[in-house]
């Protein structure tokens, strides 16, 4: 369990951000628009000096951080890697970020890395497994961490508890907070022909530090049924968006990432998408009573 907490005036606005990329550095700082905050991946920014990490220095001063995570494995079977988490803890002790995450997923197995986030069963003893590495993780950056519920694309069968019954009890061994992301819910619930909103009625949306919003592709699996995949490169679709907006009727106003990773476009392309996600924020505070 973490006993040490991050800086409380250190906190991301209930706002629209965006996942930064280093060819909208000059559009952000001349119009930001809708966009309060930034979000980086931590491994792209783990080495010493050149012009990504005087940008970013310079983008903290200017909006709050939130540092995502790709690599840790926080669901594999081996140890943390330690070199790996000394050289997050450098980056973060000069970031100082509003908020940091990783995912709920594997990716390395016998000294590989894999690239790829792998799912894993849901089992009394990979839960026990994952608390431990979160409390590591916890311990050693000083702060507490917001775990991502993963996208899908089968279930284990060895699965003793849903979904979200996992990530609450990490949450609630750990401290830890949790990262919603509404695209992977969708994905993973057409992909496996269950409700995405009987699963955001269910989740503890009382420990949600932060939301996620991404595009996917549709494909069809060997049979025709839908397969949707977790690409980060397309537009945030019609049903994530009510789905979103549902999310934030229940829950209330959270900070709110547009995800563009793969073939981004111009940034008045990802402005327009955080400007859409401004309005479903607005919104749902105007139903707000008193």
């Amino acid at each position: 369990m973490l006993d040490r907490a991050p800086d409380p005036t250190a906190t991301l606005p209930d706002a629209p951000g965006v996942g930064y990329k280093a060819q909208h550095y000059a559009a952000i700082g001349a119009d930001p628009g809708a966009v309060r905050w930034l979000e980086i991946h931590a491994e792209n920014y783990m080495g010493d000096g050149g012009r990504p990490i005087a940008q970013l220095r310079d983008l903290r001063d200017r909006f709050p951080i939130s540092c995502h995570g790709v690599g840790l494995s926080i669901g594999g079977e081996a140890p943390l890697d330690r070199d790996h988490l000394a050289r997050l803890r450098r980056l973060l002790d000069w970031l100082a970020p509003a908020a940091f995450s990783e995912h709920l997923a594997w990716s390395t197995h016998d000294g590989h890395f894999l690239n790829d986030l792998l799912p894993l069963p849901y089992t009394a003893a990979t839960l026990a497994r994952v608390a431990e590495h979160v409390d590591e993780v916890q311990q050693t950056l000083g702060r507490q961490m917001l775990l991502e519920n993963p996208s899908t694309y089968l279930a284990f069968a060895e699965s003793e508890m849903s979904e979200i019954d996992f990530l609450a009890g990490i949450a609630r061994r750990t401290g830890c907070g949790l990262l919603l992301d509404v695209n992977n819910v969708f994905v993973s619930a057409t992909n496996q022909g269950w409700d995405p909103v009987a699963y955001i009625d269910t989740f503890p949306l009382d420990r949600v530090g932060e939301i996620h919003l991404g595009g996917h592709d549709a494909q069809a699996d060997d049979h025709g049924a839908p397969l949707l995949i977790d690409s980060h490169g397309a537009p945030v679709v019609d049903p994530v968006w009510a789905l979103y907006a549902h999310t934030i009727r229940r829950g209330g106003p959270r900070p709110t990432l547009i995800e563009w990773d793969t073939d981004v476009p111009d940034w008045p392309v990802l402005a327009s998408e955080a400007a859409r996600a401004a309005r479903v924020l607005a919104d749902a505070a105007a139903e707000q009573p008193g």
